[in-house]
């Protein structure tokens, strides 16, 4: 008689297993066909790969993973920047591997989030030197931070913490608001960007938790603000994937975001944006409308980009356009008054880079006319793709020079000007 394999053997056992419990027990119903257990699921697509076409489905991009180790400022290759004549950069301070976001407290503290890494840094400068200390660490991408009336804010994704009086006393206990806030759990894209508005509100983004997708719920892809305490919760934008920058015209007082275009739709589309929010309720057509007018190509609906806010600006596509300042202080030239500072950190999602730059927007007012001119080249060498830094988030000091954070080397640099 003919042997049987094994792998048939791993079949047949559990079936005359079922065979013999029927004839012990006379269970009604129990049949010879007992159906194998079914083989497990694939597990989902990870949430940076949905809307991924089957024409790239062989494609090797992927995120690039920050470097998570401290890098000495003598290994830093400024030399290798480019800047407008009259402008320099120097290394600020180092030894904040993923820094993002950053808030400047009392005595001229300055407080940085993070993401990957989980840290909230603060540095401090004696006149002498720059030191940097880690806050908190172990949280879940504390990417936000915010400083007001002598408070530090915190915001990661499953936690909001505030820290009174942290530039005087270091080692103080953070108050937890957390119940306050109404967080949504997912974490793709849901890290943080904060800013206390004009009207004294602290604004927080709460992106879409994926790449492409209908949400699940619609507390994503919207801007909200709140009453410092976390009270009188409020939406005021909808429809926006990824903003992870804004601040407000110095002169209109209306907030200008940057937002992320979706990856998987080819090199060149969609772009970055550059937006104003001109009225509460405006909708900026994530999941079916990109960049105003472009539909989504796996997420459709009819008229998709009806009623669509449209931006201002586009920023590139795929180039991971991050914070955005205006710059008012009196050290640049006049022509920089008033002029929006754009990092773009650089694409993962696109066979030849873009972005690994710091480019500013002049426009009217009103967002009209808006012309972008490079301003900070040099991350990236364009020969063989290769890059260095990736900047992120701007600072003005008081004496109008402007603090830049790299997460990829996690440093903070200095532009100064002199004629």
């Amino acid at each position: 008689m003919k042997a049987i394999n094994q792998p048939v053997m791993n079949k047949l056992i559990p079936l005359a297993t079922a065979l013999l419990a029927c004839s012990l027990i006379g269970l009604q119903g129990c049949s010879t066909t007992t159906a194998v257990a079914e083989a497990p699921k694939p597990a989902p697509a990870p949430a940076w790969k949905q809307g991924m076409g089957a024409d790239m489905s062989s494609s090797k991009l992927a995120p690039i993973p920050g470097k998570m180790t401290v890098t000495p400022a003598n290994e830093i290759p400024l030399n290798t920047l480019k800047l407008p004549p009259g402008f320099k950069i120097e290394v600020y301070a180092t030894g904040m591997p993923g820094a993002r976001e950053m808030a400047m407290g009392d005595n001229g503290k300055i407080y940085i989030g993070t993401r990957a890494i989980g840290r909230v840094y603060e540095v401090s400068d004696n006149g002498k030197e720059r030191t940097s200390r880690v806050v908190v660490d172990k949280l879940v991408q504390p990417a936000g931070v915010a400083y007001k009336n002598g408070s530090l804010y915190v915001m990661a994704i499953d936690k909001v913490l505030r820290y009174d009086g942290i530039s005087k006393n270091p080692n103080v206990a953070p108050v937890d608001m957390t119940s306050k806030f109404n967080l949504p759990p997912e974490q793709h894209h849901n890290w943080k960007y904060l800013a206390f508005g004009p009207d004294g509100k602290l604004y927080v983004p709460f992106g879409a938790p994926c790449n492409i997708c209908e949400l699940p719920t619609p507390e994503y892809a919207q801007l909200r603000r709140y009453n410092p305490d976390g009270s009188g919760m409020e939406v005021l934008a909808t429809g926006i994937r990824n903003t992870l920058g804004f601040d407000w015209h110095p002169v209109t007082k209306q907030i200008w975001f940057t937002n992320h275009g979706r990856d998987w739709m080819g090199d060149d589309k969609p772009n970055d944006t550059l937006n104003i929010l001109t009225k509460k309720g405006e909708n900026f057509g994530f999941p079916y409308c990109h960049e105003g007018n472009l539909p989504d190509d796996k997420i459709t609906k009819p008229n998709a980009c009806e009623g669509v806010t449209k931006p201002i600006a586009l920023l590139g596509p795929h180039a991971a356009a991050m914070g955005i300042t205006f710059y008012t202080g009196k050290m640049f030239p006049a022509e920089y008054k008033n002029v929006a500072f754009i990092a773009r950190k650089g694409s993962w999602n696109r066979n030849i880079k873009s972005g690994y730059d710091v480019v500013t927007v002049k426009a009217d007012a009103n967002g009209k006319n808006a012309k972008i001119t490079p301003f900070i080249t040099g991350f990236m060498n364009s020969s063989d793709q290769s890059f260095w830094g990736r900047p992120t988030y701007f600072m003005q000091l008081p004496d109008g020079s402007m603090l830049l954070t790299d997460e990829q080397l996690g440093a903070i640099y200095r532009i100064t000007y002199k004629k």
